[in-house]
């Protein structure tokens, strides 16, 4: 039997760091607030001049020296977006010229903060079926630009970010199942409702939620697809080695790892210093970890995630 296994991981971070106290300086609210509620302390926010495809390009770099491999090598680019540099092309377009290289399959995924989730099982299916050879995948998002700053609600949760990982085919056990779900009835809780007519912006165009909505509907479908990929693989919590979750709430992430059993110290968390960066919030703590030697060679890893859509999903593997 054949895998797609990961061989190399990477990050970007932007230059610039906003802690809750320079926030507290615009808007109505404090550090003690922020944090007790969400476990953020500050979040990197994107250059003026930077775009989604430049923060993907650091990390797709990072990724691939990790690797060891040439990015002529690479026979399949996923994107996962929901802040893309333009209508189109696509961001991996834009990726793949960046790294000089073309001909291979390019593309973008839009499913919010699950979208890493969901680009790595795409990927997983194209190399693990022999399909290519070669995947890069990467979550990268700029969502300091969907925010209105004068909402306390939402402005202090989300920051800007980029993690990849390489993807090769492998005869040894490497991502061994991927679970993904949605529920577009739930769409009104988490969104952004404006749109593009006629080369204008038609409604707001700043991200909406209803946090307690959200909250109960996170822990609910997390806990139930972590579960639902230990069954798939004759596991329970208490085999896995670490839980990279979706960063978006350190509430949210230690009420699923306190249902699937698992002792908080084997919890990957970057929220703290980085906030809720939707798509590349877990390409980026799996970096975090696998760079500190937390996470290694034959660990059981279980990657989580929830966002707009509602979508939510699951991957487990070997590292």
């Amino acid at each position: 039997m054949a895998y797609s296994r990961i061989v190399g991981t990477g990050s970007y971070l932007p230059a610039q760091a906003l802690s809750n106290q320079e926030l507290e300086s615009r808007i109505d609210t404090s550090d003690e607030w922020i944090f007790s509620r969400t476990g953020i302390r500050s979040r990197h926010v994107a250059a003026p001049d930077e775009k989604t495809s430049d923060l993907a390009l650091n990390a797709a770099r990072q990724a691939l020296d990790a690797a060891g491999i040439e990015a002529s090598e690479i026979d399949l680019i996923v994107v996962a977006t929901t802040t893309p540099d333009m209508m189109f092309p696509s961001t991996a377009a834009l990726l793949q010229h960046k790294l000089g290289i073309k001909g291979c399959a390019a593309l973008d995924v839009q499913a919010v903060c699950t979208g890493f989730v969901y680009a790595l099982a795409i990927a997983d299916k194209f190399v693990s079926s022999g399909q290519c050879k070669c995947a890069l995948v990467v979550g990268a998002e700029v969502f300091s630009r969907l925010l209105d700053w004068s909402d306390r609600r939402t402005c202090v949760l989300f920051g800007d970010g980029a993690g990849a990982v390489v993807l090769k085919r492998s005869d040894t056990p490497g991502i061994l199942s991927t679970h993904l779900h949605a529920d577009g009835s739930q769409s009104g809780i988490l969104n952004v409702p404006g749109s593009v007519h006629n080369g204008e912006i038609h409604g707001r165009a700043f991200v909406y939620m209803d946090g307690p909505a959200v909250f109960k509907f996170a822990v609910k479908v997390l806990d139930e697809v972590c579960r639902e990929a230990l069954d798939a693989n004759g596991l329970k919590g208490s085999d896995l080695d670490w839980l990279v979750p979706h960063q978006a709430n350190i509430r949210i992430i230690q009420a699923t790892a306190d249902k699937l059993g698992l002792p908080r110290e084997r919890i990957v968390t970057t929220v703290e210093r980085q906030g809720n960066t939707s798509a590349a919030s877990v390409p980026l703590a799996l970096d975090a970890a696998v760079r500190d030697g937390r996470i290694q060679r034959g660990h059981k890893v279980m990657l989580e995630a929830v966002g707009g859509g509602m979508t939510w999903g699951a991957a487990l593997l070997v590292f």
